[in-house]
């Protein structure tokens, strides 16, 4: 089965890349293509302004990209609901220090579904 994971990423990017604390705050998406547990591909996708239009920006251009599950850190209520809306699966990354940990941590099955009451109030906050 094939994958296609997003983890909200600090520039540049990639594998090697530090985790953004949260997914409205990051430089990038780190678009990880997996099959049987495997890394097919690495793709980076710089992050959108979405100052103006909100949290669906990111989350549609995700969509339209293919993505299957997103594991960030943190985001709000608004692009968690859209996630889910639009058939990607929102995980929760936790403290995973670089994408490598996350994707590591993804195909051991070792990461939750995010849960509404893990969700940010907006602004930098988060739980």
């Amino acid at each position: 089965m094939k994958t296609l994971l997003a983890v909200p990423s600090m520039a540049p990017g990639g594998l090697d890349a530090s985790v953004s604390g949260h997914f409205g705050h990051c430089d990038a998406f780190t678009l990880v293509a997996l099959r049987d547990g495997r890394i097919e591909e690495t793709t980076v996708m710089a992050a959108p302004d979405h100052s103006q239009s909100g949290c669906m920006v990111p989350v549609n251009l995700l969509a339209a990209r293919g993505v299957t599950a997103i594991a960030a850190g943190g985001m709000g209520q608004r692009p968690l609901a859209g996630f889910r809306q639009v058939g990607i699966e929102p995980l929760f990354a936790g403290d995973h220090a670089t994408v490598k940990d996350v994707v590591s941590a993804f195909v051991a099955g070792d990461l939750p579904s995010f849960a509404q009451d893990a969700c940010c109030g907006g602004g930098d906050r988060h739980h």
